[in-house]
């Protein structure tokens, strides 16, 4: 993968699917690791379902935002998470998604 830049702003959509994620529109935030954070750690589990992340004119999948929660390269730190957020994580953290 290429750099990826935690930093940049960021706006986060959220929902059951794209469609619903798309019509709640987009919470923003000012680093793409503070939404990653909040996608990750403080978002009930069924709105990862049509998550995206959009930032620098590019939107990731949810599957890219977990694997890059899970990155090395991560900068903040992590929450412990539960069990079925764990299990999630660990599977997507295997490979980079494409």
């Amino acid at each position: 993968m290429t750099q990826f830049d935690f930093q940049a702003p960021a706006a986060l959509y959220l929902g059951s699917d794209w469609h619903a994620a798309v019509a709640q529109g987009p919470r923003t935030f000012r680093t793409a690791a503070q939404a990653l954070r909040f996608a990750i750690e403080e978002a009930a589990p069924v709105s990862l379902k049509g998550a995206s992340l959009e930032l620098n004119g590019k939107r990731l999948s949810n599957d890219k935002m977990i694997w890059l929660y899970r990155s090395l390269d991560y900068p903040l730190p992590r929450k412990k998470l539960h069990k079925s957020s764990l299990a999630r994580s660990r599977a997507s953290a295997i490979k980079e998604p494409t």
